[in-house]
């Protein structure tokens, strides 16, 4: 009981199952969870195994028979600009938004922001976001020899796949910049998407009106709490997926570009909570809200607070363990 409480209420385990962060953080790393700085929310699935989630051993560990409304208690700080936050997916559909699968990201941009990106650059109400010390973006290296497995590790490049005429990596620019100077390597190129190609992939999937893409895309309003909202015909494409999902209604619909609520047609709407924008430090490996939207408040699980172990996956005995990592805080 003392663990499922703590659990709850001060701090929670994560595991960093993906490269979408790197190199803020690594796969292997093993991380604390705060709930204290957003504060805890209370459980809308009471009916579950402690100390798991969704599952155990393939077999579900929780009941839907009771969904409670789910509240946050008071914390000592809100979701800022750059947090690094653990969230529950929100597409996934599969389970009650308590269980659903956890994902962890930086937040870009807070409700009531404006956010775009040009030419790979963040912007946040007209102006240049922060980037990460050590942003990777994917380039293409080309070369006609085989690259030994041992450069990538020297480099510290651990995210990279063969392709015809090289090889494709994710890396910070600075090490791209070194790989190239390597006398067996012809080239390294940035992999870009040019402003003028539409990816029908990005949020919110209407390629017809939004010629956006991952490294163009936006401007985007940030829904926040009690602002109001005209439903134009784009807002409609923007704005109604999150309304139907996480607004608590129980009749959304969409009609010839018109929004229907209980069947009633709605020329504005009033948001009934704060959302956020979440990326990847890894910018071209990585599933974000650019791809499913945004992040409603409710979904928010925790700061990501301080690294207590990092075991790299495809290290050998001897360097398996990554102490230099132990006990760093994550900013």
């Amino acid at each position: 009981m003392a663990a499922t409480l703590i659990r709850w209420i001060l701090a929670e385990p994560f595991t960093i199952p993906s490269s979408s962060m790197e190199k803020s953080l690594l796969v292997g790393d093993y991380l604390i969870v705060s709930k204290l700085h957003y504060g805890p929310r209370t459980p809308k699935t009471p009916l579950q195994l402690p100390l798991t989630h969704q599952s155990l051993f393939g077999l579900p560990t929780y009941s839907t028979a009771i969904q409670l409304p789910q509240f946050r208690l008071p914390g000592f700080s809100s979701v800022q600009r750059n947090d690094v936050v653990v969230f529950n997916y929100p597409a996934d559909s599969a389970y009650p938004t308590d269980l659903k699968t956890n994902y962890i990201k930086r937040c870009l941009a807070i409700a009531g922001d404006t956010l775009e990106v040009r030419n790979m650059q963040v912007f946040i109400n007209g102006k240049p976001a922060e980037n990460p010390a050590e942003m990777e973006n994917a380039y293409y290296v080309l070369t006609d020899q085989d690259i030994n497995e041992r450069v990538f590790r020297k480099l510290d490049i651990t995210d990279y796949s063969p392709m015809p005429g090289g090889y494709r990596i994710c890396a910070p620019a600075a090490t791209a910049a070194e790989l190239k100077a390597m006398g067996f390597v012809k080239d390294v190129v940035l992999e870009v998407e040019p402003p003028d190609r539409t990816d029908p992939r990005v949020y919110p999937m209407a390629p017809q009106v939004f010629a956006w893409n991952a490294d163009n895309y936006g401007p985007i309003w940030l829904p926040k709490k009690g602002a109001v909202t005209k439903m134009t015909r784009q807002n409609v494409l923007l704005y109604a997926p999150a309304i139907r999902a996480y607004e608590g209604h129980g009749n959304v619909v969409v009609r010839d570009s018109t929004l229907l609520i209980d069947g009633k047609a709605v020329a504005e709407y009033t948001w009934k909570q704060d959302y956020y924008w979440m990326m990847g430090d890894n910018r071209h490996n990585s599933l974000d809200s650019r791809f499913w939207g945004f992040v409603p408040e409710d979904h928010i699980v925790g700061k990501a607070w301080i690294l207590w172990l990092s075991l790299d996956p495809q290290g050998s005995i001897l360097d398996k363990v990554r102490f230099r990592r132990f006990f760093n805080l994550i900013d």
